[in-house]
């Protein structure tokens, strides 16, 4: 099969009448995702165009909310029961009016990532027959706020969540999706389970290279230097710099590890931090060009190394390899940051691929010490429904 980036590259001037989602695609992108590029054309528009997605609502009264998790810019977030099934807690986000693309597109991915590795599961869909406000209702995590949590990790903890968060990110790349808002907030850990889940895909979009994607997307303090500069085809790799600036908050125990005022002043923090020298090399590398107001109030700066973080309370967490990790994944070059999966490879996680390794060489000879038969996992198809598969 011709991959969807070659087959745009040989069309020629007929490629520029291409469209995807009413955006037009650019044949020769200045950069285009090492990995998982094409992951969208090939599983073909019934997996990627959310104008068309089917909605099944489900009964509201089968909900009941208990108490206020939280709010967004987007939604209100609601603990509850699920009262036809034995009073499951549920969590009920109910979103405010806001384009029905945007809710579609959420509703679609969602959908696409039924069944996937550490991302929240969507249970139903439903809405007041009133209001016809939308709500989606997931499963519930017993999450511990990250302010109180993060600065109780072992080394061991900080590694084991950050490889968690990275099979999640790799899951969803993997169909093609970006999740684009990843940060503390974002990522529910129930501790004394050991689980972690990704969640809110409100700003998510499929990846398609050459489309022009929207830069106002991300927290602040967790935007990539892509976003800051206005470079509109950034890739998956935008979610790795988040997973540095988690990380960062993690071991460096700063929340958050740049703490910018503005858009701008998180350009300038993040600076300060990895020097001019690169950022002034990736923006000539682009054509990208900054205001020279903005310019000046950058400045210039050399490369500050990240032992200037470490500190007496923080120095257990701190190891050439996390050093490593953490200088991989912040970096402003954004195709020479690792894929998920590539960043799970690194001597960081070592200890945590051992443990997963004797964990299922248990499971397996307790499996057999049992005449247990194989386990069943769900798999999602193209078009969001559920199947069982075997392992």
């Amino acid at each position: 099969m011709l991959s969807f980036g070659k087959a745009l590259q040989t069309r020629g001037a007929a490629a520029h009448s291409v469209t995807i989602m009413d955006q037009p695609v650019n044949p020769n992108p200045p950069s285009v995702a090492r990995t998982y590029a094409d992951v969208n054309a090939e599983l073909g528009p019934s997996w990627w165009n959310y104008d068309d997605v089917q909605l099944r609502w489900g009964s509201q009264e089968r909900y009941e909310i208990t108490r206020k998790l939280g709010r967004g810019k987007y939604s209100e977030v609601f603990e509850g029961v699920d009262i036809a099934n034995h009073n499951e807690f549920v969590v009920i986000k109910v979103l405010k009016p806001i384009k029905k693309k945007k809710v579609k597109r959420e509703l679609k991915v969602l959908m696409n990532l039924r069944g996937g590795t550490n991302t929240i599961e969507l249970l139903d869909i439903v809405r007041d027959p009133q209001s016809k406000t939308p709500a989606l209702i997931t499963e519930h995590v017993d999450n511990i706020d990250s302010k109180v949590l993060y600065p109780k990790f072992t080394d061991g903890d900080v590694r084991y969540y950050i490889f968690e968060l990275l099979k999640a990110l790799d899951f969803c790349h993997s169909k093609g999706i970006i999740h684009r808002d990843v940060k503390p907030l974002n990522i529910l850990i129930d501790h004394s389970q050991r689980k972690l889940r990704l969640i809110d895909w409100g700003l998510a979009e499929f990846y398609h290279p050459g489309v022009e994607l929207n830069v106002r997307v991300a927290s602040r303090y967790y935007k990539a230097p892509e976003l800051l500069v206005d470079y509109t085809h950034y890739d998956y790799s935008l979610d790795l710099w988040s997973v540095g600036c988690t990380m960062g908050t993690m071991i460096f125990h700063r929340d958050p590890l740049f703490h910018g005022a503005s858009n701008e002043d998180q350009l300038v923090k993040i600076a300060r931090v990895l020097g001019t020298d690169d950022l002034w090399r990736y923006l000539d590398h682009y054509g990208l060009d900054l205001d020279q107001s903005f310019e000046a109030q950058i400045g210039t700066h050399s490369r500050k190394p990240w032992s200037k973080f470490v500190t007496s309370d923080n120095q257990h967490l701190i190891s050439n390899a996390a050093i490593d990790l953490i200088d991989r994944l912040l970096q402003y070059e954004h195709t020479e940051r690792p894929t998920a999966a590539e960043a799970m490879r690194h001597e960081y996680f070592a200890p945590v691929r051992e443990a997963e390794e004797v964990r299922k060489r248990e499971e397996e000879k307790a499996r057999k010490a049992a005449g247990a038969p194989q386990m069943v996992f769900m798999t999602s198809t193209a078009n969001g429904d559920v199947q069982p598969g075997q392992t």
